[in-house]
């Protein structure tokens, strides 16, 4: 596919600024925020970019290749769509935006059960390519009911949600009635009343819902309802019991998202799973931990040769890629980058940020002179002990 963008916009942090003019307050500080004070939401970008690449212009060089081989299909970029909720909230239409241009550009776009498109209408729009993030259910009928839609619609990778035991604490949407029960305060109308285009198009598109849960919902719940349904309806806390039920249910391919230890991706490898992925959810979960690039490094020490390990969480553009994949990951996802896109530019969203991203990546590979994604790992910078770099004299 040709690759345009929109030269207004050549950078994610334009996308950024123009989404937070238009989009209300409250929503762009739902999509832009952690957890807490937001120390690990900065250190997961701040640290990853710390990362340094090595470039060997005068070895024979060709043109690069960013086509990428996962789980038995081959993607034309390292890098997909990462599962984000009420992304309706932020934009109308946001999944299905984002899911047409991941299928358009022949990338992974995961559907999260808690955003505002259906599995079957993604389905639909990706021709059954789509991923599905998992949060698990605290009733094992409602799993195997989704379990089955997903099989109907000839899902082929399932992704089971392990870092959300609890809500993140995440004071800006406390303050904005976003936490579990929503609330809408004169505040939040004075903010959509002053961005009037979302207004009119969520007046087009109706009030956003979780399309994939509405099926279970008694009809008629108010703001406080749907809090204790949402509460009452899931259980994010796995274990190995819970897992291992899913892998013998589940005939796809199965990947566990959110581990950032080695004891959690060990017990991924021995129950199975075909992938992980890396990830602290984007800074939003545990302000205390680590970055997820911190948490790659041993895991891939370990288990390279053992599970496929993708990498999410401070990844915000072509360079960020090529860092995380040289870094180990062997394939990378984004969900803020996205969101900024389609807040900014509406329908034409998606197409933007997939083709920046993928013109920033290859951009980076023709200076390393790198011509295949899984050759980006020869070209990381390892930084020696000072003692190394500067011996002692005598």
């Amino acid at each position: 596919m040709k690759l345009q963008f929109d030269t207004r916009y050549p950078s994610i942090e334009d996308l950024r600024e123009r989404a937070r003019q238009r989009i209300p307050r409250f929503a762009f500080e739902y999509l832009d925020g952690g957890c807490n004070e937001d120390v690990n939401l900065e250190k997961n970008t701040r640290e990853l970019r710390e990362i340094e690449l090595i470039p060997q212009y005068l070895k024979p060089y060709t043109t690069p290749d960013l086509k990428t081989e996962l789980f038995g299909h081959t993607y034309d970029a390292p890098f997909g769509v990462a599962p984000v909720g009420l992304q309706g909230l932020m934009w109308p239409g946001a999944t299905e935006i984002l899911a047409k241009a991941a299928y358009d550009h022949n990338i992974p776009f995961t559907l999260s059960t808690v955003t505002t498109a259906s599995i079957e209408r993604v389905s639909e729009l990706t021709q059954g390519r789509a991923w599905f993030q998992l949060y698990h259910p605290a009733e094992n009928s409602l799993r195997d009911n989704i379990i089955k839609r997903l099989t109907e619609v000839q899902c082929q990778v399932l992704v089971l949600l392990c870092d959300v035991p609890s809500f993140g604490f995440r004071p800006r949407d406390i303050r904005n009635g976003l936490a579990m029960p929503p609330r809408m305060t004169l505040q939040n109308m004075l903010q959509i009343s002053l961005r009037p285009t979302w207004a009119l198009q969520t007046l087009f598109h109706g009030q956003p819902e979780f399309a994939t849960l509405k099926q279970y919902m008694p009809s008629g719940l108010n703001m406080s309802q749907l809090g204790q349904f949402m509460n009452r309806t899931f259980s994010g806390r796995l274990n190995e019991q819970r897992i291992s039920a899913i892998r013998n249910k589940w005939n796809g391919k199965l990947v566990l998202k959110g581990v950032a230890s080695l004891e959690d991706a060990e017990m991924a490898v021995r129950l199975g799973l075909d992938g992980i992925i890396v990830s602290n959810h984007g800074g939003r979960q545990l302000d205390a931990g680590q970055s997820s690039i911190r948490s790659l490094a041993p895991i891939v020490d370990k288990f390279a040769n053992k599970i496929k390990i993708l990498m999410d969480s401070g990844v915000r553009s072509g360079p960020d890629i090529a860092r995380a994949l040289a870094a180990g990951a062997n394939f990378t996802f984004l969900g803020r980058s996205f969101m900024y896109g389609v807040a900014a530019l509406g329908p034409s969203g998606g197409n933007h940020v997939i083709s920046l991203l993928k013109t920033q990546l290859q951009q980076v590979m023709e200076q390393l002179c790198c011509e295949q994604v899984q050759d980006l790992p020869t070209h990381l910078f390892i930084r020696q002990k000072a003692s190394t770099l500067n011996p002692p004299s005598h």
